[in-house]
């Protein structure tokens, strides 16, 4: 069990895995593979157990019968990776994750509000 919810241990797909995200969104999922596969992390990526998900209320006259419109919960994945000392949030403040192209990973970056990682100087080095 986690001290705090920054270090969240699970099984994922019968492996022990720290928890970088969870309801991951495809696209989210292609951004952050390949980008902790790169600084050296075996990632594990599996599908989020689906929501539960409401109808909205229909109104009915009386003695009628409407079946309510299915809703189709978005699918959603959680990631996790096998480095047991990994620490998201640590990473990226900590500036440990590279890009491809050599720049450290900012929180912008991680959090996908920029396209490039600019290797900004720290607000304790100036």
């Amino acid at each position: 069990m986690a001290i705090n919810s920054n270090h969240l241990l699970e099984e994922l797909d019968g492996v022990k895995c720290i928890i970088v995200e969870k309801n991951l969104s495809p696209e989210r999922v292609a951004f952050l593979k390949p980008l902790l596969e790169y600084n050296t992390l075996k990632v594990v990526v599996v599908p989020s157990p689906a929501a539960k998900v409401v109808a909205p209320a229909v109104p009915v006259a009386e003695g009628e019968v409407v079946d309510a419109p299915a809703i189709q919960a978005p699918e959603t994945f959680t990631m996790g990776v096998t480095n047991m000392l990994f620490n998201p949030i640590n990473a990226v403040f900590g500036r440990l994750l590279r890009t491809p192209d050599g720049h450290i990973v900012t929180p912008a970056y991680w959090h996908q509000k920029e396209t490039v990682s600019h290797d900004e100087i720290p607000y304790y080095e100036r």
